[in-house]
């Protein structure tokens, strides 16, 4: 009987020391941990929120505390096919992507809320953005929505910012396509190509014009030099008949004052010989006879 008594004795004695070793192991992996850059850890003992831990080695109580991490760093959700109606009711599939963040101070409010990000982006992102972008799209004409793509998409994100509510920091968002049905693009592209047509004539019209004034501002520039090489060469001629004509008048003026200067001159212009056959009673050029 005393030895059927020592048998199970000697069996637990070799399992505790098993047993206290095993322990030693889980206390001593168990209280300790590591969160990463880029993440924030939510302290939590029996499931209560008890504080937050910071990047890098950190200490917990085994068995009762735990490390739920979440990130902290930039994420994108896309949409893509959201259905809308502009304001003059044309019907559009637009593909937007929504960038966002959780900020390191909310992050046990992530948990205590939603218990992980995808869940809070089904609850706050996914439910608002397809209203905010139908309501905002539903402001605009399809063509004002298409040419104004930039105040589009700022009032897209004004609105989403200010639906979304809670531990969350949107940062942007981004209409990355806007797609129409085909008949519609099928009228828009007839109506720019009627458009470019039309600015095309236009182009040629006026390029003629200007052709035209310019033909006519050579034509009147080649009129006006012709009438004034006209005008030159009239000033020209009536200013040396004026001359000529002054010349003559003074010459003739000089001659009458003084009738020896005829004599003169023709004395200048006498080579010298005498004539070779002289009438009776002639008398020799330049002598008078009757002095």
């Amino acid at each position: 009987m005393a030895t059927q008594l020592r048998a199970p004795a000697v069996g637990i004695a070799k399992i505790v020391p098993f047993l206290v070793l095993l322990a030693i192991v889980v206390v001593a992996y168990g209280s300790w941990f590591t969160v990463d850059q880029g993440e924030r850890g939510v302290h939590l003992r029996n499931g209560r929120i008890i504080g937050t831990a910071e990047p890098g080695l950190g200490f917990k109580m085994p068995l009762i505390d735990k490390i739920v991490k979440i990130s902290t760093q930039t994420h994108t959700v896309s949409y893509s096919k959201l259905q809308a109606y502009s304001r003059d009711q044309q019907p559009a599939t637009i593909r937007a992507s929504v960038t966002f963040r959780v900020p390191e101070d909310k992050v046990a409010q992530v948990y205590a809320n939603f218990m992980n990000i995808d869940s809070m982006v089904n609850r706050l992102v996914d439910r608002a953005v397809p209203t905010q972008v139908e309501n905002i799209f539903g402001q605009y004409t399809a063509i004002s929505a298409v040419q104004e793509r930039v105040k589009f998409v700022m009032d897209v994100t004004d609105a989403i910012k200010k639906a979304v509510q809670g531990p969350i920091e949107i940062s942007s968002v981004q209409i990355e396509n806007i797609d129409f049905s085909n008949a519609y693009e099928k009228s828009v592209e007839d109506r720019m190509r009627a458009e470019v047509e039309v600015q095309t004539q236009k182009q040629n019209l006026e390029k003629e014009r200007v052709s035209a004034q310019i033909a006519v501002t050579k034509a009147q520039a080649e009129a006006d030099s012709q009438l004034a090489r006209a005008k030159a060469e009239a000033e020209a001629i009536r200013i040396k008949g004026e001359a000529e004509a002054a010349a003559i008048k003074s010459r003739a003026a000089a001659l009458a004052q003084n009738k020896d200067l005829v004599e003169l001159t023709k004395a200048e212009k006498w080579d010298g010989k005498l004539p070779q056959t002289m009438l009776p009673n002639s008398t020799l050029p330049f002598f008078d006879t009757h002095k």
